[in-house]
């Protein structure tokens, strides 16, 4: 049985759920099945090739619903789950048992796994530090904002490289480590050690440039990082850099698509007045209450550049 997986691209969470379902799957299903994956990115227009559901059995995990006939799992944890309110239509109408959604969860990861536990008896204790790591890298729950662009753990390390990774080739293998290996096995792999050692340089370059980029006033930190090659950035060095500041506006681009990256800083200890991703979405984007993105084409990055503005000033008098 051939079994495909579609993940959110360039995420930890996303290959760590892709991971875990696999690992579900040839324990609770199908020992034999024989597994290939595909990275989903949030673009502008069609975020599904019309060729992408062409095995025998389909999953998504941590990415919008797709209501093609041919999908058998699904599991988000997005509030922004669905491109339009037919496919949420055709969501709540499925029966299938294997077609999961709930926003409260943290990570997709932890979702995909307490599932498996509670309807299908498959628990997994073995990947219970790669599910814990999950949860906390995604949910945002580093003790620090130092903490968190710190690379000092295999869990960090490896979501560098995830985040970072422009060879598909080296994410499906991260991908399939995971799923039998622990950690600082997959982090200390001589193909992951080999991409990790000149991304910790260009993390370090990352650091500086914002540092430079940045403004931050009223509580809010706008930047533009999309003239420098850094479109895979750790999301949390601005609230290291800028502790003063509540949220972060983000500016970036890459081959895919100019992008706005909105986010809470957990750390400041100011309450939360927005939902962020109910901001991204009147833009087209979406994601979580305390996180957000909106993509725009490649060559559109003035518009990225004027939205960032608009979200920086609501942002900052709202």
């Amino acid at each position: 049985m051939k079994v495909k997986v579609l993940y959110h691209d360039n995420c930890f969470d996303g290959a760590c759920s892709a991971a875990v379902f696999s690992r579900f799957y040839r324990q609770a299903f199908d020992a034999q099945a024989e597994f290939t994956y595909h990275g989903l990115t949030h673009k502008p227009g069609k975020m599904f090739d019309d060729d992408v559901f062409d095995a025998d059995i389909h999953a998504i995990v941590d990415f919008k619903y797709n209501s093609h006939e041919n999908l058998t799992w699904w599991f988000d944890h997005h509030q922004s789950a669905f491109l339009c309110p037919e496919d949420e239509g055709h969501f709540r109408a499925d029966h299938s048992g294997r077609k999961f959604y709930d926003p409260y969860y943290k990570s997709c990861t932890k979702f995909i796994a307490d599932i498996a536990r509670e309807k299908f008896n498959c628990p997994m204790p073995e990947l219970a530090d790669m599910i814990a790591w999950a949860d906390l890298i995604d949910g945002a729950q580093y003790e620090t904002a130092e903490n968190a662009i710190s690379l000092k753990s295999p869990a960090t390390q490896i979501a560098l490289v995830i985040e970072s990774g422009r060879d598909a080739a080296l994410l499906h293998h991260i991908i399939t480590l995971l799923q039998d290996h622990s950690l600082a096995e997959v982090a200390g792999d001589a193909r992951v050690q080999a991409v990790f050692q000149p991304l910790l340089e260009r993390h370090n370059q990352a650091v500086d440039i914002i540092r430079n980029a940045g403004e931050c006033s009223n509580g809010v930190v706008l930047f533009d990082v999309s003239e420098h090659d850094i479109e895979g950035y750790n999301k949390f060095i601005a609230y290291c850099l800028f502790p003063q500041a509540r949220y972060s506006v983000g500016v970036s681009r890459g081959k895919l698509r100019s992008k706005v990256s909105i986010g809470y800083n957990p750390w400041n200890g100011q309450d939360r007045t927005h939902n962020l991703a109910n901001i991204c979405e009147r833009y087209g984007g979406g994601g979580h209450a305390v996180v957000g993105a909106i993509s725009y084409a490649p060559e559109d990055i003035e518009k990225a550049r004027q939205t960032a503005r608009e979200v920086a000033h609501e942002l900052r008098t709202t």
